[in-house]
């Protein structure tokens, strides 16, 4: 897996990225979602680099994103920027990766998506988690929260300690007690309401519509990953979260034989936990979301 560098301020970055003879010429502000401050830096050669900075965070926070994507780079399935690597200095953590010049979608581009989507999912995952466990080799975040990557031998135990139940935790202020006892009624019945994978698979761990871009090549290209190693029906039932996926989307990847029977069943439960996120994100709004999963299965 790629290492990634570390550097005490953007301009060091620059020369080892460049050279060093090279400086920056322009900062101009981008799109880069809510979380991050970013930038497209043009270079006195020419070359333009994207860089995320955040004054709020410390360098872990980049550290797990770039350790996601790469992580994704090593399957060789998917494409994912390439990341040049992080720092810290007066104006906070940054990340420095590859400015992607988006480019027309190529005609069949959702289900080559679900191909290596689906080639990303049956990759080896020895190199992220030892011996087909579930976790991940540190803690990373989903958007702004803190994701813990606890290593179990099984996906449903993960699932539950450290996905649901951590989120569950944080929003407790938001439960009345009849929720709370219908919660803890659903935990108890996860085993039964969820199956082990044939095979653990590395997923993006949020994957909805803004985390992929159609890259210079016209295929999907993966950013803003939470990686860990979990089930590939956790990634599928986030796209279907918020949309934004098309039908042959789904039709290529369910040709790809990697759901096992009941997933759509499932799906509802794997979204919980990016409810539950919401929740705790962006407050009560999500409340009536989260609660009518858990009187389905509870």
């Amino acid at each position: 897996m790629q290492k990634i560098k570390e550097y005490s301020s953007v301009e060091e970055a620059v020369r080892d990225i460049a050279g060093e003879a090279v400086t920056i010429t322009d900062r101009r502000s981008v799109s880069g979602g809510d979380i991050n401050r970013a930038y497209a830096l043009t270079l006195s050669n020419g070359q333009r680099i994207f860089m995320k900075n955040n004054p709020g965070r410390g360098l872990g926070f980049f550290r797990a994103e770039a350790l996601g994507l790469a992580a994704i780079g090593a399957t060789n399935t998917i494409s994912v920027p390439k990341v040049y690597g992080i720092g810290e200095d007066g104006s906070g953590a940054f990340l420095c990766m590859e400015m992607l010049e988006t480019g027309p979608k190529i005609s069949d581009f959702w289900e080559v998506f679900a191909g290596e989507l689906a080639a990303m999912h049956r990759a080896d995952t020895g190199a992220f988690v030892e011996n087909g466990r579930y976790g991940f080799s540190g803690s990373n975040f989903i958007g702004a929260t803190p994701q813990k990557n606890i290593t179990h031998d099984s996906w449903i135990s993960f699932f539950r300690e450290e996905r649901l139940l951590p989120q569950i935790e944080l929003a407790k202020r938001y439960f009345s007690s009849g929720d709370r006892k219908m919660i803890d009624r659903f935990l108890d019945r996860l085993d039964s309401l969820l199956v082990e994978p044939e095979a653990p698979s590395l997923i993006h761990g949020d994957l909805w519509g803004g985390n992929f871009i159609t890259g210079p090549d016209g295929k999907a290209w993966l950013i803003d990953p939470a990686t860990y190693v979990g089930s590939a029906e956790a990634d599928l039932a986030m796209t279907e979260l918020f949309g934004g996926f098309s039908g042959a989307f789904y039709e290529a990847y369910r040709e790809q034989g990697l759901l096992q029977p009941g997933y759509r069943d499932r799906k509802d439960i794997y979204n919980l936990y990016h409810l539950l996120n919401h929740l705790n994100l962006f407050g009560s709004g999500y409340l009536s979301s989260v609660m009518s999963i858990v009187r389905r299965y509870y």
